[in-house]
Parts: structure tokens; C-alpha cells; sequence
């Protein structure tokens, strides 16, 4: 079924069929029968008992969590695999480097929204996630785009897209990652090369909200670097999520999309809400360049106090903001999720001149 309310189009969740998808690490066994959440075995054939999501973190429930790292390195990426793995149901949608929302394609377009001039700016998306619990960097995901649909076509919704992506193994992607327990992350997607050199690259955060773990939000900075190593902001992509139970494969849409709606032609964030001396605590990631401290675990960093004004800073709908600012030769790559009043999560990305990932912080305020 489907309603229309000004320029949103609500779509009732098709049935869905299997695509293969096996990431490096993921035999065919074990992905016939995935375990349930709670489970850390990948091979284990028991059935699912549960659907809702539990962070295993400590500080699941503290509204500012601590960011004190204690546990081993294996221990710190299990809770990681545990909290990001699953199926991630919901919208995304392009905006310019100015923060409109773009079309969609008109050719994805069904004829009957020309005709009632409705515009369309959303996806409706799956992205089904597995992260290895037992081999550390070893993650794999991919973005499904569903065609948009009419009435009772709803119901024979066909997939518009996949997107691949892995983190580590043979098949690794990324030129940098760091990542909390939490679930949240960042990406470093080199695009576009020229003779070794990255001409077009995405950056990725993913921001898991503190209060609500089954909730999330991707924010895409898609960025070109022309001479003399300069970030250009070319456009940004969101995704809202919600976590509708463990991995499947992406073979069913979980029906969490409807706890949601489209949102790319909504009222943007207002800069007053955002601006101003925030504090609270953050985490840290650091990279020298090497290709082994490619893959970071976000640390403690204790408090800290940022200052934000309105120079740059791009406001999305949502309570969500991001930014791209050059200061003394260096590129800040913000990205920001509001909330609620005067609480924030946010992921800053700092860019050295010859446009490699320097440091990666993550602040709850």
C-alpha cells in the first residue's frame, strides 16, 4: 500500500527475496542459518530467539557514555561486530554541497507521481551488516535501493541498486577506519585514482544514537581533491536507519522502514540549535600514514570543549549538520546529529595537506 502526504511517499514494505552476498569470511554454511544477536559463533546453526537489539556496551544506557577504553583489542572489536552486524532498514537520499535535497532520477520515477507532481527525493534502503566478532577489521555491508512504487505495486517492489562494500580481507576498500563498541565508525572510500594518488573519495561516519541503539544515522561527505591537494565538497548522502534484527542477508525487509518515513524534503536544522561552545567527551583515533594503522580503535580523550559558528556549516534536515572547513593547510570534515536540546554526537575527520586521514574524533555534548 501506499499514502502520499505532501512530498512524502510511504511505501509498504515488499516481500523480499535472497541475494547472494557472502563476505571473505562467511562460508556458505554458516550464512544458510545466522546465529541470534546475543550469539558470538558465526557458525552456529541454532534458529533466531530474538529481534530486539541489546548493545553489549557498558555504557549502553548513560546518556554520555564513558569512552575509557579498558578491555583487549579482541574484546573491544567483538562488542563492535555485535552492535554494527544486522539488518539496517530505511531512507536515504542525496543533497547538494549546499544541503537541497536532489531528485531522484526521473527515469526511477513511476508516472503517476509526474502526474500528481509529486516529487521524490528519498530511497528506501536496506543494509544488511556483518562484522567478523572473531577476526579483527573484518566487516562487510551493502546498500540495497528499492525503486520507488506505486499502490498496490508496492507489493512487486524490484531492487533500483546493490553497493558492496568491505572492510579488511582481500577484498578491503578502505585507505582508513576507526570504530567504538558502540557501533559507531568512520570510512575512508577512495573512488577515484590517479597514478596512486585519490582524486574522489567518500568519507563515511556512522553515528549510533546513545539512548536508542536500534537507531542510526550514515552521513556521506562525497569529496573531490583537486590540485594542490583541495577539498571540494561535490555532495552529501544520508541514510536513516533502524535496526530490524540480526543478519539475514538483506533477504526480507524487516518492516522498520515504516517506523520512519522520508525526510529529505523536510525543514533544515536551524543554526541557532547547533552553534555556540559545546563539552563533553570524546574519543580519538590517530593515523600516521602506515599501512598498518590503517584500521584504529577509537580512544578515550577525555573532555573536551569545541567551538562552532555559522562559516561553513551545511544544515540538514533532521537535527543533522555537517561542514568542511582548510585551516593552516589542513581539511576538517564535520558531520553532527542533534538529539535532543543540548545534546549532540558528533565526528570530526582531520585531513593532512596530502589528503590523508590524520586523526578521527568522536564527541558526545
Amino acid at each position: 500500500m501506499m499514502a502520499c502526504c505532501g512530498n512524502h511517499i510511504l511505501i509498504s514494505p515488499p516481500t523480499r527475496t535472497l541475494i547472494p552476498f557472502l563476505p571473505p569470511y562467511l562460508n556458505t554454511a554458516s550464512s544458510a542459518n545466522p546465529p541470534p544477536r546475543n550469539h558470538t559463533s558465526l557458525s552456529s546453526s541454532q534458529p533466531f530467539l530474538h529481534s530486539r537489539r541489546l548493545s553489549i556496551s557498558s555504557s549502553a544506557a548513560d546518556t554520555v557514555p564513558n569512552l575509557d577504553v579498558s578491555p583487549s583489542t579482541s574484546t573491544q572489536w567483538s562488542e563492535f561486530a555485535q552492535n554494527v552486524s544486522g539488518e539496517w532498514d530505511g531512507f536515504g537520499a542525496d543533497f547538494t554541497s549546499l544541503g537541497n535535497p536532489i531528485e531522484l532520477p526521473e527515469s526511477v520515477v513511476p508516472e503517476a507521481y509526474r502526474e500528481w507532481e509529486v516529487k521524490v527525493f528519498d530511497w528506501q534502503t536496506q543494509c544488511p551488516t556483518l562484522a567478523d566478532p572473531h577476526h579483527e577489521n573484518l566487516l562487510s555491508y551493502k546498500i540495497i535501493k528499492l525503486l520507488p512504487t506505486v499502490g498496490c505495486e508496492a507489493d512487486a517492489a524490484t531492487r533500483y541498486s546493490i553497493d558492496e562494500r568491505n572492510v579488511g580481507g582481500v577484498d578491503n576498500g578502505v585507505s582508513a577506519f576507526a570504530y567504538q563498541s558502540s557501533g559507531c565508525y568512520v570510512a575512508v572510500w577512495p573512488i577515484e585514482e590517479d597514478d596512486g594518488v585519490c582524486k574522489l573519495l567518500e568519507l563515511e561516519h556512522c553515528l549510533i544514537d546513545p539512548q536508542n541503539r536500534e537507531s542510526r544515522v550514515r552521513i556521506i561527505h562525497v569529496i573531490r581533491i583537486d590540485e594542490g591537494s583541495k577539498f571540494v565538497l561535490k555532495n552529501i548522502r544520508i541514510f536513516r536507519e533502524q535496526w530490524c534484527g540480526p543478519f539475514r542477508n538483506g533477504e526480507q525487509l524487516g518492516g522498520c522502514a515504516i517506523r520512519d518515513s522520508a525526510f529529505a524534503s523536510l525543514n533544515a536544522t536551524k543554526s541557532s540549535e547547533v552553534t555556540g561552545i559545546w563539552e563533553g567527551r570524546h574519543a580519538v583515533a590517530t593515523f600516521d600514514g602506515s599501512h598498518a594503522s590503517n584500521f584504529c580503535k577509537l580512544l578515550d580523550g577525555g573532555l573536551r570543549k569545541s567551538t562552532r559558528d555559522e562559516s561553513n556549516l551545511i544544515l540538514l534536515p533532521k537535527q543533522l549538520w555537517c561542514s568542511l572547513r582548510e585551516k593552516d593547510g589542513q581539511t576538517s570534515c564535520e558531520v553532527g546529529w542533534l538529539l535532543d536540546s543540548g545534546h549532540a554526537i558528533t565526528s570530526t575527520c582531520i585531513f593532512t595537506p596530502d589528503g590523508k586521514l590524520k586523526a578521527s574524533f568522536l564527541m558526545h555534548s
